[in-house]
């Protein structure tokens, strides 16, 4: 194997400093592996809850279910936490574990190779850098690349723009008028924010989702004393928070009684918040409930009925230098354009360069779509793994809960390639074959194979995102690596010629 003694060479480098890498560094620590580090691109931990800072920024999942299971006693202000205290919260864990001393900002990798004479992948970075890892782990998530949409004249736009996830917080929207375009889960977020502030605001719909209610609440004085001071009322609440998320996700997998029924909860939360039944029209999908994301949200619909905004659903035909026309021949000059566009969940890894056995390019390998065996190992690219990888995404869920099984399963692998002497594990191409090939099939009987255009599934209609079973089902195959799978390689000791 490769020498661990030496300390230029890292048992394993972790890209990404989010809730898959500080949750992969506590699951090393655990097993007994020090020799580790966390390149950060940035300057500051967080991930996309350090990114993002939006108006209205905050969590889908209720925050005692959106936490780490080796931390979960944290005092959350927020039922559903926003995206400040979720970075905190993320700072505490890494303070109170001491990651930091793991982690090397400003180290945005770019490439990654693996040499197969050494056993070892080489981490190239933006300035130049390198370094040497046995393994590495991919903790860079789904959602940090912005996407915008290919819209002619885009670049002409001669006012303020900005994507959502760039938030400029020094532009005044006081009285702007001002277009937006998208309207998926960070929409749904900043939309009712800036609503109250902007002069006008014309909102562009390519197509509608459904919406939930949400419990969005301060915790009182008394619920965070008794949550404080008995900490099994919080464990009961992660439990009950658990058990809806996996009746939601029944719901998405195929079970149509529970389907109609969160169906119908959505109409009704419609036909109670939108009275005007043409608005109302506009808003309702077309699609089964759970085919795009679920918008958890009371304040985005009636947003949406203010006389300041005006929802279009005409196709925009091209953006000018004042302003967006539609379809219709309409120009709607603004002052500004805000992308609620989303991210390019599908386009994994990217633009990092990631080469394996004889050269493999994994991005040539995913022309046609992403695929992972379990979402985290790659045939051909022999221990390197990916957290949060392709169909480990959750419809209904909290990611944190699905990382922690993938680091677990991780660091078991790297555990087994050490007790068995193998230099690398490559997973085998059958293994892989075989579970891209249940993925698929399964996800024809799931809502996320309907009718719409969703940032689950690929252009042509793939879903390369999301887990097609529930949150047990997923934790029960991650227990223990089926190391039949893998191939283990040795790799031949030198031999000095003789004199």
């Amino acid at each position: 194997m490769a020498d661990g003694s030496n300390k230029a060479v890292l048992k394993v480098a972790i890209i990404g400093s989010g809730f898959g890498g500080l949750g992969m560094a506590y699951s090393l620590k655990q097993s007994g592996i020090e020799h580790f580090a966390i390149f950060e691109k940035a300057q500051d931990l967080g991930g996309t809850w350090r990114e993002n800072t939006y108006p209205g920024c905050g969590c889908d999942v209720p925050s005692h279910f959106y936490s780490y299971s080796f931390e979960p006693h944290y005092p959350w202000a927020w039922r559903y936490a926003r995206q400040g205290e979720i970075l905190a919260y993320q700072h505490h864990v890494a303070k109170k574990y001491d990651f930091e001393r793991h982690v090397r900002y400003g180290m945005e990798a770019t490439a990654m190779t693996f040499d197969e004479a050494l056993g070892l992948w080489t981490v190239t970075f933006a300035d130049g850098s390198t370094v040497e890892a046995e393994s590495v782990v991919s903790a860079v998530g789904q959602l940090h690349q912005p996407a915008y949409p290919d819209i002619p004249g885009r670049e002409r736009f001669a006012g303020k723009t900005f994507h959502s996830s760039h938030w400029d917080h020094d532009y005044d929207l006081n009285g702007k008028t001002v277009a937006v375009i998208g309207t998926g889960a960070s929409a749904v977020q900043f939309v009712p924010e800036i609503a109250r502030q902007v002069g006008r605001m014309h909102l562009f719909q390519r197509s509608p989702g459904w919406t939930f209610p949400k419990v969005e609440k301060q915790f009182s004085r008394f619920e965070r004393w008794l949550l404080d001071t008995v900490p099994f009322v919080h464990d009961l609440d992660r439990l009950r928070i658990f058990l809806i998320c996996e009746l939601l996700a029944a719901a998405y997998n195929g079970n149509r009684p529970l389907a109609w029924l969160v169906t119908s909860i959505s109409k009704l939360q419609a036909w109670w918040q939108v009275r005007d039944p043409a608005l109302r029209a506009k808003l309702r999908p077309d699609f089964p409930i759970g085919c795009k994301r679920i918008l958890l949200t009371n304040a985005w619909l009636p947003a949406l009925a203010r006389p300041n905004v005006e929802v279009v659903d005409d196709a925009i035909s091209e953006i000018t230098e004042s302003g967006v026309r539609t379809a219709d021949g309409r120009l709607r000059e603004v002052d500004a354009i805000i992308y609620g566009t989303g991210f390019k969940a599908t386009q994994f890894l990217t633009p990092m360069r990631v080469r394996g056995l004889g050269g493999k390019d994994l991005h040539q390998v995913w022309n046609h779509g992403a695929e992972a065996y379990y979402g985290m190992a790659v045939s051909g690219f022999p221990n390197f793994y990916m957290l949060y990888g392709p169909n480990t995404n959750v419809g209904s869920g909290s990611i944190i809960y699905m990382l922690e099984r993938q680091q677990r399963y991780v660091t078991r692998l790297l555990k087994a390639r050490e007790a068995h002497g193998w230099d690398w594990l490559d997973v085998r191409a059958e293994a892989q074959a075989a579970y891209a090939a249940e993925m698929q099939r399964r996800s024809e009987g799931t809502t996320y194979s309907g009718d719409c255009q969703s940032w689950y599934k690929t252009a042509d209609g793939r879903n390369t995102n999301n887990w097609v079973g529930s949150m047990t089902e997923f934790s029960r195959r991650l227990r223990q690596p089926v190391l039949e799978d893998y191939r283990g390689v040795t790799r031949p000791v030198a031999v000095p010629k003789a004199a």
